[in-house]
């Protein structure tokens, strides 16, 4: 059975974030990252090369294979800021509807914009989205 890739790294995450090139994913990783770190109250932790985690969970799958995941995170990708929220968004719409610019997949929360420059477009709500992450980090899978 193949491991998993994405574990955690000896990566400190605000290098990380301060090595992003691009002032606008810069600002809205820091601005996530400072959410996250609030509403969990866990250190950041880098998961893989991309991934800003918060808080582990172990998960076991029906075919066996079992890992361990961050419970909240996040990745600055460039087309949009990735929030990887292990219990999804069934229990989130009233919140979804008032975050602002986003789309969703399974278990990622896709943000065009999260800061907002003046003059720019206004990006998500943060106090908004921090609901739906202390959420999914006090999920049941999620062991801290």
């Amino acid at each position: 059975m193949p491991e998993s890739t994405t574990t955690p790294a000896p990566v400190d995450p605000a290098d990380f974030v301060a090595s992003l090139g691009d002032v606008r994913r810069r600002a809205d990783a820091e601005a996530v990252l400072e959410l996250m770190q609030r509403v969990t109250g866990q250190p950041p932790v880098m998961w893989g090369s991309s991934i800003v985690g918060f808080g582990s969970y172990h998960y076991v799958y029906e075919s066996g294979r079992e890992g361990d995941s961050a419970a909240v995170g996040f990745s600055p990708r460039r087309s949009a800021t990735t929030v990887y929220l292990m219990d999804g968004f069934d229990e989130y719409a009233d919140l979804l509807g008032r975050l602002g610019p986003h789309s969703t997949g399974k278990a990622c929360l896709y943000l065009k914009r999260v800061w907002s420059a003046t003059g720019a477009p206004p990006g998500v709500d943060l106090e908004v989205l921090a609901e739906p992450a202390r959420r999914s980090y006090a999920h049941p899978s999620a062991q801290h």
